[in-house]
């Protein structure tokens, strides 16, 4: 008998191990958020009401002087983790604020997805996927939806000359979904 009820305290205890193993496994993964999409549609802002025009035009980065917004540098995403496509835009607003607009995006959803501007070239295949977090780069923040068009505030007084690429990082395990090379127009 004495045997019998430690077999059965040793599948117990492993069942709980197990289960607990797979829980932890399942909330780092998230593995459904692959089958879900959050779309955003976002019109492309007109001012910041946060940011001044002075600031802006103290770095030699802003887009005041117009009538409207005007697109600064921009560049196609390109596919490392996942299928990654649409357009990234650095958009200057009239006001001197300046802002990233994902246009037309379409990725896979994950888990801790962030939207960061880079001074890494974009490189093609696997060698790109994890090169964003190897020098300077600036969090604009969460991903929205991983798909539709989405816009995020530059910070005020960061120098765009210093940033050439964007990419969607997972900063969960630490890999770009996609990511595109920023070029002035």
């Amino acid at each position: 008998m004495g045997d019998r009820k430690r077999r059965g305290r040793l599948i117990a205890g492993a069942l709980i191990v197990a289960g607990a193993v797979l829980g932890v496994g399942l909330y780092w993964l998230q593995p459904w958020k692959l089958w879900q999409n959050e779309t955003v549609s976002e019109a492309l802002p007109t001012a910041a009401p946060t940011n001044s025009s002075a600031t802006a035009a103290a770095t030699g980065s802003g887009g005041g002087g117009g009538t409207g917004p005007r697109t600064l540098a921009q560049g196609s995403l390109i596919s490392h983790e996942h299928t990654t496509t649409g357009t990234a835009k650095l958009i200057g607003l009239p006001d001197g604020s300046r802002t990233l607009r994902l246009e037309n995006l379409d990725t896979s959803n994950g888990p801790d997805l962030r939207v960061w501007l880079t001074d890494a070239p974009v490189k093609e295949g696997v060698g790109g996927w994890r090169v964003f977090d190897d020098g300077k780069y600036v969090s604009l923040g969460k991903l929205k939806g991983n798909k539709g068009d989405q816009n995020y505030a530059i910070p005020e007084g960061l120098n765009l000359s210093d940033y050439s690429s964007v990419t969607i990082w997972c900063d969960r395990f630490d890999v770009s979904f996609g990511a595109a090379e920023l070029a002035g127009t």
